[in-house]
């Protein structure tokens, strides 16, 4: 499950970093408001820890602007504030919990699986793009000329791009969100990677392609 993190304290971002993945959870970690709403808008996440007090954008703004454009993963709200009218704000604007500092492991965890769990329930257990269909549950990729179980991150790479047809990734975002921030892998990895999808959506005989725009990255488009 992945989930993005975004609070500018570098010491308990990290901290919560180490908490969640001894957990079994994958982490993105920013720590500014704006990077935050980039990353919402453009990757896959399971769920978000949004600090309401970052620069660049707090947290509420981060928040009515992911709703706003569509954005529906599910968010915790983490604030040093405990005043009533701060919590009704983030419900108001969007969140899905609100958890004041300081507060226990154990109780962000339980609110971390509590609305990843109700998400879950909403969410399309099949992607469909196309004459394409992507199973979130089983990681088959098919179409009616047969089917592939994908292997972790070719799964992870296409349900970016079958979340988001049309949307351009760049090579830079596949990189941060599949293999990380700490990855030692070079960036020609995502280029083998998209080699071996594009060769599977031949065999699938798919009508929709992995296009690549030089120097701006690449989208799924349904061929005409």
């Amino acid at each position: 499950m992945r989930l993005l993190l975004a609070e500018d304290e570098r010491e308990l971002s990290h901290a919560l970093t180490a908490i969640l993945k001894y957990n079994h959870y994958s982490v993105d970690a920013v720590y500014n408001g704006e990077d935050a709403l980039d990353y919402l808008l453009n990757g896959t996440y399971d769920g978000a820890i949004l600090d309401i007090m970052m620069p660049k954008l707090d947290g509420l703004t981060v928040l009515r602007r992911a709703r706003e454009q569509g954005c529906a993963v599910p968010i915790l709200l983490l604030t040093a504030k405990s005043e009533i009218d701060d919590r009704v704000a983030g419900l108001d604007a969007g969140a899905d919990d609100y958890l004041t500092k300081p507060f226990a492991t154990r109780e962000l965890l339980a609110r971390i699986r509590a609305m990843t769990r109700r998400q879950a329930e909403i969410t399309p257990s099949v992607l469909q793009v196309g004459n394409l269909s992507l199973n979130r549950t089983t990681f088959e990729l098919s179409t009616a000329a047969g089917s592939f179980r994908l292997a972790g991150k070719e799964f992870q790479m296409m349900e970016m791009l079958m979340s988001h047809p049309g949307m351009r990734i760049t090579t830079e975002q596949f990189m941060e969100r599949i293999w990380g921030y700490d990855s030692d892998a070079e960036i020609n990895v995502v280029w083998v990677y998209l080699s071996y999808l594009r060769k599977k959506l031949t065999t699938l005989e798919a009508n929709v392609r992995i296009r690549a725009f030089r120097g701006v990255g690449y989208t799924l488009e349904v061929l005409p």
